[in-house]
């Protein structure tokens, strides 16, 4: 029995149109995803590795569908917090079991791919084979990824090493900006590979006299900062 003083407590509800604006690199590639459903309206929506994501309520048409690609563990909380609905399913699939695939409705009708933090935790070879699979199985479709340059996947690395191996997942497939047109090797059905332009960081005023707010601006650290990449494949 608790105590008089005690404190029941209940699980607060999940709002999934809560607020969660992306940072830059998610609202890089929610834009990319945007400009796709202007020409495709109906396109299927693949988010690999979402996790708890809510991109579907930023993104919605009233036409897309979207799914949900995440292992089995993370996949049974997500169906609690956010059950599927109508257009909005979750695959209990990991990214590189390409499984997933076949649970894309209709691929004609066009397929966009989004993998945040997803491709550089993958070793080299299951990157090729995933993106030579999806240019395979989704002509016409793109998929949007980030990555970190060389330089920064091996601090990554270092970091985690320091830290006993703590961190979620090592970074294992790197890039760098002039490395960008060997993606395409994959498969000759990828037709176009381009780094899309960060909007922005949305930093109060006070900010702007830090540093960190002209990282961009500084060759060398831009040279360090990930990139967000958008892969086109050969169709309709």
């Amino acid at each position: 029995m608790p105590g008089p003083g005690a404190v029941r407590s209940r699980p607060a509800p999940y709002d999934a149109r809560g607020p969660r604006e992306p940072g830059p690199r998610g609202r890089c590639a929610e834009a990319a995803v945007r400009r796709y459903l202007d020409r495709r309206p109906e396109a299927t929506v693949v988010a690999l590795g979402e996790g708890l994501g809510t991109g579907f309520w930023r993104l919605d048409n009233g036409r897309l569908t979207w799914l949900t690609v995440a292992p089995p563990e993370t996949a049974a909380v997500r169906r609690i917090l956010l059950p599927d609905g109508p257009r909005r399913r979750t695959v209990a699939r990991a990214a590189a079991d390409h499984g997933w695939l076949d649970a894309v409705p209709e691929p004609r009708r066009g397929v966009v791919v989004t993998a945040a933090g997803v491709l550089m935790r993958l070793p080299p070879p299951e990157v090729r084979a995933l993106l030579a699979a999806c240019a395979e199985r989704f002509p016409g479709g793109a998929l949007v990824f980030d990555v970190l340059p060389r330089r920064s996947a091996a601090l990554a690395r270092r970091c985690g090493a320091l830290a006993g191996g703590r961190w979620a997942a090592p970074v294992r497939w790197s890039l760098d900006r002039a490395e960008l047109p060997r993606v395409a090797s994959a498969h000759p059905g990828i037709v176009a590979v381009r780094e899309l332009p960060l909007p922005p960081a949305r930093l109060p005023a006070a900010s702007l006299r830090r540093p960190a707010a002209y990282r961009h601006r500084v060759p060398v650290l831009r040279a360090l900062l990930p990139l967000v990449c958008e892969v086109r494949f050969a169709g309709p």
